[in-house]
Order: structure tokens, then sequence, then C-alpha cells
């Protein structure tokens, strides 16, 4: 089982500081402990020199029958016992241990056979000089690791920073914002050195711009062919009212009649393009608009009022959201199809298939459908864009017994 983490876990500005202070604090650890190692080496050599230099001295005392100094004696008893044993046996060692409660270095040999001689050499000197390195390296680590943490976190922020920004602007432009650069200046002045960081936002930069470009192309695109397609569609029209009745004449009427209409569809998402529609609030009871567009719609669509609510709202664009709604109810789901009024929300909803993924996940896309549908995807792209003009939000979603759900929320 893998252990869940927290989400600032993750993040790298805590992966950097995890990492640096690892790697400090090991190699403070490497460096204390050969520092550590390396002065009581020394020291110790020096006190055991001095411990077996008297011990040789003290041995040509005794057997020369003289009397022996104050550190020498024979077979002491603050003298470690397995430096004992290591004199009895024939042998001359030396030991760190203690003496009337201090710190001694001990230095013996054997003396009439079964006897040891020994030396006491004071060693408080060397412990405390050796407590004091351990505890300067312990400070200096400690400071040291402070110092890299503290300059580290600073360099670190500065990179995360910047990343931060850049990934803002990268949820502005997927959220339709393409005119939200990053502005790094660093990739504007060629003179400074560039990092990864630099060379990202100007990716993203280069993307956003080209993104928009190609968008600007399309709904200019756009605009143009559903102005130009006015005015023969105006003749051809013209021309087909003045046909003989019969079943030709009616197809071609029902033919010009839908080019009209996605003509004028085509009109209005390019005037929503254009960011410039403004809106004329009125109060309306939300409920009675609902009733409205429904039998404008001429469909068998059930009115359920579980609030009501008055809103301040433009009457027009309010349905024009829900009038599209309906009809894509009707025309790609399956009944019953009914619009709830829950305050400030209306929800239109079908028993049919369901909305696409790709819509659910992505909103509608203009002239995409799926699964064999009629249409041109131009009724949601609408229905999306008059509601952001309302300052409204449209959501899409499938209900869990089947059936497509679409709701509007008003502000």
């Amino acid at each position: 089982m893998r252990l869940a983490l927290p989400r600032w876990s993750g993040t790298l500005a805590v992966k950097a500081a995890v990492f640096i202070t690892v790697m400090c604090c090991a190699l403070a650890a490497l460096l204390g402990v050969l520092v550590h190692v390396s002065v009581t080496n020394q020291t110790v050599g020096e006190a055991r020199d001095l411990a077996l230099s008297r011990l040789r001295e003290a041995t040509v005392a005794y057997e020369a029958g003289e009397m022996l100094e104050w550190d020498a004696g024979v077979d002491p008893p603050d003298l470690p016992a397995s430096l004992r044993t290591l004199a009895l046996a024939g042998d001359r060692g030396t030991m760190v241990g203690e003496h009337r409660g201090r710190p001694a270095m001990w230095a013996a040999g054997p003396v009439d056979g079964n006897r040891a001689l020994a030396v006491e050499v004071d060693y408080s000197q060397g412990a405390r000089t050796i407590a004091g390195l351990d505890r300067a390296i312990l400070w200096s680590s400690a400071l040291a690791l402070t110092t890299t943490l503290l300059v580290g976190a600073f360099a670190v922020t500065r990179v995360t920073k910047r990343l931060h920004t850049t990934a803002r602007v990268a949820r502005r432009i997927s959220a339709g914002d393409l005119d939200a650069r990053v502005d790094d200046p660093r990739t504007k002045d060629a003179t400074r050195p560039q990092d990864e960081v630099a060379a990202v936002a100007a990716a993203l930069d280069t993307m956003a711009g080209s993104l928009q470009g190609k968008l600007l192309s399309e709904q200019r695109f756009t605009a143009d062919v559903a102005h130009e397609l006015r005015t023969p569609l105006t003749g051809l029209h013209a021309a087909a009212e003045l046909l003989p009745p019969g079943r030709p004449t009616e197809l071609v009427r029902d033919r010009v009649a839908a080019l009209r209409t996605l003509t004028e569809d085509l009109l209005e998402i390019s005037r929503l393009d254009t960011g410039r529609e403004t809106v004329e609030p009125a109060t309306e009871r939300l409920a009675a608009v609902a009733e409205r567009v429904v039998r404008a719609s001429g469909t068998d669509t059930e009115v359920v009022v579980v609030r009501d609510l008055a809103v301040e709202t433009d009457r027009r664009r309010l349905e024009r959201v829900l009038g599209n709604l309906v009809a894509n109810a009707h025309r790609h789901g399956r009944g019953p199809v009914s619009v709830t009024v829950d305050g400030a929300v209306v929800t239109v909803r079908d028993h049919g298939d369901g909305f696409p993924e790709y819509l659910v996940s992505h909103g509608p896309q203009r002239f995409r459908t799926e699964g064999g549908a009629r249409g041109h995807g131009l009724g949601l792209t609408i229905a999306v864009g008059q509601a952001e003009v309302l300052g409204a939000r449209l959501s899409f979603s499938n209900a869990e017994d089947g059936g497509a759900v679409a709701t509007l929320t008003l502000r």
C-alpha cells in the first residue's frame, strides 16, 4: 500500500528544500566525522606517545631499584582490567580510562613476571579539546545548514514564482484568454542568460500568439462567409417563393430556410466572437421566461418550477439560450424533456443517450457532432456565447440514469 503524502509535499520548493537539507546534513556529517577522527587520532597519539615514554622511564627506574614518580605504580587499583590482563601476558599497551574521576591515558607493561607496572598521564585537556571540537562541528553544521537553506529557498522561490506565473498564464489561455502573456523580461533581452523557465515562457507566449492568430483568422472567415451568403440567399429565397406549388418546391424552400438559419447562426457567432455584445437588462421572472420559450418552441416540454425568482437579465438573450437548449434536447435526445426552474438555476434535461464525452469535458465545438447526429454544433455554441454575455454559466453533464442535462446558472 502506497503512503499518501499531502499535496504540498509535491511542490518543487518542498522537494528542493528536502534535497538541500539531506545533502547538507550528509556533507556536514561526513566532514564532521573526518575532522573528529583526525583530531582524535592526533590527540590520542600524542598522549599515547607520552605515556609510553614515561612507562619506559618508570621501568628503568623500577629495575634499578629507584623510587617511582607519583604518576607510576605497580598494580594500581584504577588500572583498566583489559590493560592489566595485557601487561600480565607480557605485552605493553595503552588505554584511555579514568584516574580519580578524571580522564587519563594509561600505559602498562610487565614487571617481576606476574605484576603490572602502570603510568597514567592526565588526559583532561585532550578530552576537553575533542568535546569542544564536537560542539564546534555541531554548531557550525547547524549554521551552515540554516544559511544554505535560506539561500537555497530564496533561489528556488525565484524560480518557482516564475513557474507559477507561467502556469497561471497557461490556465488563462486554456480558459479562452488568448491575450494573456508571460512576458518574461529574460526573453526580451538577448544579452541576459536564458534559463529553462525563460524558454518555457517564450514557447508559451509563441503558442498563445499562434493560437490567437488562427482563431482570429477563423472568426474573420466565418463572418465574411456569413455576410457574403446573405445577398445570394435573399435572392434564392425570393426565387423559391415564385416556384409553383408542389413537393419539389417544398423541398427547395425547406433547404433554403435551413441555409438561411445556418447563415444567421454564423453571423450571430461572429458577433459573439468580437466580444462587443451589450446587454439590455430588465427584471424578469424565470418561470415566465421558461414558459414563453416552451410555448414558442411548439414542443412537448414540461416546465417544473421548484422556486421562482426575479432576476436582472436580458430577456432576448436568455430566451435564445433556453430556446437553443430545448431545441437541442428534442433534436438530439429523447422525451420526456423538462425545463426546471430552481431559483437562479434553470435545468434542461432529456432522456436520450446524453452528451458526447468531448462536449461534457470541453464544451460545445462549432461544426462538430458525433454519432451521426444532424446539425452543425452551432446551437449549443451560441447558447454558451449568449450565456457568457449575460454573465451566466452554462454547464453540460449526463444524468446517472441516462439523458443529457444542461444547467444555466444566472448571477
